[in-house]
């Protein structure tokens, strides 16, 4: 294969970091990203906790850094949007964090929104399906998206449920080293089916060991709840699967990008690393795989 050649921005999640918000978004300059990712949905980054002066002056901060924002992090965990008795105060505080990020210069919240069943006629799929709806016309309505991370279901059955909402407000965030760890999906025929929903990625990459029952991963509404500190760990157990550096894993990057390049997806690779002693090295070392391409 031809090596591609791509113009995409690249983008770091500053939490990968560890270096809190400030500390974050300057080593994110230091290692040469063009963006950032932020998560949005406790501490200082509540959106009940940001005035609006304080909105304008971030944002004021990371453009003076000459960063822009990729997108916000709107996870709020649990179940997703499986529990219709939770979905609610959910959905309202999804609403929040969307504003939030139009505030900042983004319209993108990537989010999981939970396991989405086999069955298109079970309860917990009516109340997803109901859920996102709703925050599809709402996002749509401002020009924005709330972007489901790939990885917990097969590409086919999301595209399914995407193509149930009225709207395109609730679209992708395109995780290629989850498809690999967890589901064993091809993330180039991923990209090919859900070309018309990407509109973020995560730069990550992984190897699955063994498989696993994704609810084990991600939860689901009786099985258990999602835990990001449960998925680290199971991260750095290796016992099932393995996040390793880019390149190294099993997303063949090359074929990757050249697929997003055909089905002109022209926005941000944002590096994830949940895992490591070094983050800072290894986001650098990233940010230099993705500038190999260029």
């Amino acid at each position: 294969m031809t090596e591609v050649k791509i113009s995409n921005p690249v983008g770091v999640i500053v939490e990968s970091f560890g270096a809190g918000l400030r500390g974050g978004l300057q080593k994110a300059k230091e290692v040469g990203a063009d963006g950032v990712q932020i998560y949005a949905v406790s501490g200082e980054m509540d959106p009940d906790n940001l005035t609006a002066e304080a909105r304008k002056e971030l944002k004021d901060y990371i453009g003076s850094l000459g960063l822009t924002i990729s997108a916000l992090c709107g996870d709020l965990g649990g179940h997703g949007f499986q529990d219709r008795k939770a979905n609610v105060e959910k959905v309202e505080k999804s609403k929040r964090i969307l504003d939030l990020a139009l505030d900042l210069g983004t319209t993108i919240v990537t989010t999981h929104i939970g396991i989405i069943p086999e069955d298109s006629s079970s309860e917990i799929y009516a109340a997803m399906q109901e859920a996102c709806e709703e925050l599809s016309n709402y996002a749509s309505d401002k020009g924005a998206y709330f972007a489901i991370e790939t990885g917990p279901e097969p590409a086919a059955r999301l595209k399914q449920f995407l193509d149930s909402l009225s709207t395109n407000g609730v679209s992708v965030n395109f995780d290629p080293a989850n498809m690999v760890m967890v589901t064993g999906d091809d993330p180039v025929q991923g990209v090919y089916l859900l070309k018309d929903y990407i509109v973020h990625t995560h730069a990550k990459d992984g190897i699955k060991l063994a498989d696993v029952d994704p609810r084990a991963v991600y939860g689901y509404l009786g099985y258990g709840e999602m835990d990001h500190d449960t998925i680290s760990e199971m991260v750095t157990r290796g016992e099932f699967f393995r996040e390793v550096p880019l390149g190294e894993g099993g997303v063949d990057f090359p074929a990757y990008l050249t697929a997003l390049k055909e089905i002109g997806y022209t926005g941000y690779l944002t590096i994830e690393r949940e895992v490591g002693e070094q983050p800072e090295t290894d986001i650098r070392k990233a940010v230099q795989f993705l500038h190999s391409f260029k």
